[in-house]
């Protein structure tokens, strides 16, 4: 949980809590194992906590499928000006679905990030997240599993001055253009 007053860097570039404690398991069992026994059955206690991570439902591997959040119009376009919009904003009626635009993991629900509102941000890898803001209601917590096209809030207009959803994909933790993995309508 994210408390008012905290500051949350997006930028995360290899998501080094995450990786930190992967490869700090990893490392202690072959670190016991090799005073134990041969380095030959190394190998085969690495490649199974390298498989179990796969199978966790809660941040898939491989490519991302995307699909449109909401079903409004663009009214706001990304811009990679240092100041500029970090995603783009989809208007729509109070209380609209909001859906997943892939399958992943809810990393963060909550309204301490200034003009973001009620803010959920989902993880679909270990390089892509996706963030959604403005929300009227949210239906889903922290560490809840998603799955693409499911309903995870209502749009609103917290934080702002209209009813939008404020969507943002960030890849290695740097905002980029949604309009480039959404597919066309």
């Amino acid at each position: 949980t994210i408390y008012p007053g905290q500051r949350i860097s997006l930028g995360i570039k290899t998501s080094s809590p995450a990786v930190a404690s992967k490869p700090a398991t990893t490392s202690s069992k072959p670190a016991s194992k090799p005073a134990a026994s041969k380095p030959a059955s190394k190998p085969a206690p690495a490649a199974k906590p390298a498989s179990k991570p796969a199978t966790k439902p809660a941040v898939p591997v491989g490519p991302v499928e995307w699909r449109w959040p909401a079903s409004g119009q663009v009214v706001e376009s990304f811009s990679n000006a240092s100041q500029g919009r970090k995603g783009i904003a989809i208007s729509g009626r109070r209380n609209s679905p909001v859906v997943a635009a892939a399958p992943g993991r809810v990393v963060y629900r909550g309204s301490g990030l200034t003009g973001y509102g009620n803010l959920l941000i989902i993880k679909h890898s270990e390089r892509w997240l996706s963030a959604y803001a403005h929300n009227d209601k949210m239906m889903v917590k922290e560490g809840d599993s998603v799955k693409g096209g499911q309903q995870v809030a209502t749009m609103g207009a917290s934080g702002t001055f209209r009813t939008q959803l404020h969507f943002e994909i960030r890849k290695d933790g740097k905002p980029v253009d949604p309009m480039g993995y959404l597919p066309k309508r």
